[in-house]
């Protein structure tokens, strides 16, 4: 009997970035336009990445290669 190969998805790994040390980050939300009023603090508070809450089980359901 063949072994399940588990795929990873591939929507998930493009959004998200694990560190060394195992922690998910993702980019902030609400960065990619609609910028032109808003003031420049808030423009660069959205720069970065913030933490993702995806726990293990979830991380090894969508992202088992990673």
């Amino acid at each position: 009997m063949a072994k399940t190969n588990y795929k990873t998805n591939k929507s998930y790994a493009k959004r998200l970035k694990i560190t060394k040390n195992g922690k998910v980050l993702a980019r902030v939300a609400g960065q990619n336009h609609f910028n032109a009023k808003e003031s420049r603090s808030k423009q660069m508070g959205q720069k970065g990445w913030v933490a993702f809450p995806l726990g293990k089980k979830e991380l090894k359901k969508y992202l088992p290669n990673l």
